[in-house]
C-alpha cells in the first residue's frame, strides 16, 4: 500500500520503519528537522510537507503528541486548511495518537463528510513495543474499516482490540495509562522503602514479581536503576515515555471522568504526582523517573 505517515517521534519513527520494511511504499513527514534527518538516514522517505506526504495515499497514519495537533493537522485553523483538504476521498486515516475521545469523533466526523474513512488506533507498549512491531492497538470506528486498516496494524503490533464506536479507542486508551501511572507510582513508593530499609532492590523487585504485588511495570519497566538493563531506569531515565506525555494523558483520564462524573481518586493523585515531578524538572524524563519523589536527596 501506499501508505503516509505524520509524526516521527519515539513511537512513530519506529513505527514507521516496520511499515517500510514490511513492503509498503512510504512517505513520512515531521516538523522536526531533526527526526526526519534522523530517519531519512534509517532508508525513510521523507516529504517536503505533511500535504505533500499525503498525495496519492492509500492509507494516512498520524502519530502526534496530542489533542490540538491532530485536529490542527487535519482541519486546520488561522487561516491554513486541514490535511483533510489534500487526502484523496476513500483513503483511509489511523490516528495513533493519544488525545481526547471528543477530538477524535470530531475529526472522524469531518472526515467522514470527505468521504474518507477514519480509525482512532492509539497504542500501548512503550517504545520498545515500536521497534519490535509488537504494540497492542484498542480501536475506535467502524468494523470495515478496522478490517481495512488490520493488515497495515498487524505490521507494526501483535494486539489488535477492537474497543468500540469512533473515540472508544482513546477512552480504553486512557483508562490503561491511568492505571499504568497509578502502578508505576505505587511500584516506585515500594521499591523506594526497600532500598530505605537496606534491601538489594534486585532481590525485593523478584520477590514482588512474584508475589501478589506483581505487575507489568516490575514485569517489563522497572523504575529502579540497575535493576532491568533494558528499562529507561538503566539509561538514566532516556527515551521512553516521557513524564509530560504521562501527565497529559492521565488530565485527558480526569477531564474524562468530570465528562461521566466518574470516581478515580488514584488517577486524579497519580495526576498530581506527575504533576509536581514535572515541575521539578522531570518532564522529559521517563515517566518511571517518578522514582525520584520518593528517594532520599
Amino acid at each position: 500500500m501506499k501508505i503516509a505517515f505524520i509524526g516521527l517521534g519515539n513511537m512513530g519513527g519506529p513505527m514507521a520503519l516496520n511499515l517500510l520494511k514490511a513492503g509498503h511504499t512510504l512517505s513520512a513527514f515531521d516538523l522536526s528537522a531533526d527526526a526526519c534527518k534522523k530517519f531519512a538516514g534509517e532508508g525513510l522517505p521523507i516529504a517536503k510537507s505533511a500535504a505533500d506526504s499525503v498525495a496519492d495515499a492509500e492509507v494516512v497514519i498520524s502519530m502526534l503528541p496530542a489533542s490540538a495537533h491532530v485536529e490542527g493537522l487535519f482541519l486546520g485553523g488561522a487561516g491554513k486548511p486541514g490535511l483533510l483538504e489534500s487526502i484523496q476521498a476513500g483513503a483511509l486515516v489511523i490516528d495513533s495518537s493519544t488525545i481526547a475521545a471528543a477530538t477524535s469523533r470530531k475529526v472522524a466526523e469531518a472526515a467522514a463528510a470527505k468521504g474518507i474513512a477514519m480509525i482512532d488506533a492509539p497504542v500501548s507498549g512503550g517504545t520498545g513495543g515500536a521497534i519490535a512491531g509488537t504494540l497492542t492497538f484498542m480501536v475506535g470506528g467502524e468494523t470495515k474499516d478496522l478490517e481495512r486498516a488490520r493488515p497495515v496494524l498487524e505490521k507494526m503490533g501483535a494486539n489488535i482490540f477492537h474497543a468500540g464506536a469512533a473515540g472508544a479507542g482513546q477512552t480504553a486508551k486512557i483508562c490503561n495509562n491511568m492505571l499504568l501511572g497509578i502502578l508505576m507510582i505505587g511500584t516506585s513508593e515500594a521499591l523506594a522503602l526497600g532500598v530505605a530499609n537496606g534491601l538489594d532492590p534486585k532481590v525485593l523487585s523478584e520477590i514482588m514479581r512474584r508475589s501478589s504485588g506483581g505487575n507489568w511495570a516490575l514485569e517489563k519497566y522497572n523504575p529502579m536503576p540497575g535493576v532491568m538493563e533494558t528499562a529507561p531506569a538503566s539509561k538514566n531515565y532516556a527515551g521512553g515515555f516521557g513524564t509530560d506525555l504521562m501527565l497529559k494523558d492521565l488530565g485527558l483520564a480526569q477531564e474524562n471522568a468530570t465528562a461521566v462524573r466518574a470516581s478515580t481518586p488514584l488517577g486524579g493523585i497519580a495526576r498530581n504526582l506527575y504533576a509536581a515531578h514535572s515541575l521539578a524538572g522531570h518532564g522529559a524524563l521517563d515517566f518511571s523517573s517518578v522514582l525520584k519523589l520518593f528517594q532520599k536527596p
